[in-house]
């Protein structure tokens, strides 16, 4: 069992069609879905934002394709908690 001390719940990013940032959905879906993917938006995020998923690009604003580019995460979960951090 999880000590309550030890569970630190955030309230999730809620990105919908039509949202500001609605873009970056399509981003850590394909990271999810897609482990090639996610090794090469961690490791080269620029490359891999220009190449899309499954010959499909990105509706990324401008910004939200500048920050993720300017993250340094080693892992899929340190990449999503600091566009949260930043975008909240």
């Amino acid at each position: 069992m999880i000590a309550p001390s030890t569970l630190r719940v955030t309230a999730p990013l809620k990105l919908k069609p039509g949202d500001a940032h609605a873009g970056l959905s399509g981003v850590f879906a394909a990271a999810v879905v897609s482990r090639n993917f996610r090794e090469q938006l961690l490791k080269n995020p620029e490359q891999a934002l220009k190449r899309g998923y499954q010959g499909k690009s990105f509706a990324l604003s401008n910004e939200d394709a500048a920050l993720v580019v300017s993250i340094s995460a080693g892992s899929l979960k340190d990449l999503a908690q600091q566009v949260v951090q930043t975008l909240a």
